[in-house]
């Protein structure tokens, strides 16, 4: 089978291979079948989209709403990268899964508004299937309803034009959405473990997410919350779209 791509934004070491492992777990993939490529780093090399399976795009400190005079240079760069990509992508209905900071870069590239109206704390949050999720093949054996861990500054308010609307939440109304047949989005993280937004928690105190002060009751939270469903999403985008 052809790898796929793991687009990673985080600059952080730990942060970044915890990611890696979370959506490789996810994904049921071996090392050699789930290659990371760290987009903040340098300039994205070219990639061939022929010689891998697809493309998955994680969380990270970007956000598409920042107003232009604030974002880096670094930001600006790995924004026209994505854009760039993003006109492959979907030129082509390559296969694509972004979470998170994914939904922002699919959903801009397609003309939806990503804003601040439907940020959610960092924790769970029940999501959703529409009728049409509830159809999609990649979201196949997920109940209608199932939690899942959120944590984001910004999100989609409004949907891009002709996307379908595959999941929701009652404080984020577009949880998930597809474009074209091949192109998926989320805004909860399906990669993530309790275990994992533990350490999410720790490392990003200090971003803003939430008061620092709160870390440790935050991570009691979440450490009583079960997750199951989420990566079922990933272990079923791979058995579609391995190839």
């Amino acid at each position: 089978m052809k790898p796929f791509v793991l687009l990673s934004s985080r600059p952080e070491d730990e942060a970044a291979a915890d990611e890696y492992e979370g959506f490789r777990r996810a994904c049921g993939l071996k090392e050699a079948g789930l290659q990371m490529i760290r987009v903040a780093e340098g300039p994205m090399p070219s990639i061939d989209l022929d010689s891998i399976s697809g493309i998955i795009v994680g969380g990270g400190p970007f956000n598409a709403s920042d107003p232009l005079d604030e974002k880096s240079s670094v930001q600006l760069r790995v924004e026209a990268e994505f854009h760039d990509l993003l006109d492959q992508i979907y030129e082509r209905d390559f296969p694509f899964m972004g979470a998170c900071y994914g939904i922002g870069t699919l959903g801009v590239h397609q003309g939806g508004v990503i804003d601040r109206t439907y940020g959610e704390p960092v924790g769970s949050a029940p999501i959703s299937l529409t009728d049409a999720g509830m159809a999609d093949p990649v979201l196949a054996d997920l109940p209608r309803t199932f939690t899942a861990f959120v944590g984001h500054k910004e999100a989609c308010s409004t949907l891009p034009p002709g996307a379908v609307l595959l999941a929701s939440s009652p404080a984020c109304p577009v949880q998930m959405f597809r474009v074209r047949t091949n192109l998926y989005a989320t805004q909860f993280h399906p990669e993530l473990t309790r275990s994992s937004i533990i350490k999410r928690i720790r490392i990003y105190q200090h971003a803003g997410y939430f008061p620092p002060e709160d870390m440790d009751t935050l991570i009691e939270q979440v450490g009583q919350v079960q997750v199951d469903a989420p990566p079922r999403i990933l272990a079923n985008f791979v058995e579609r779209y391995g190839r």
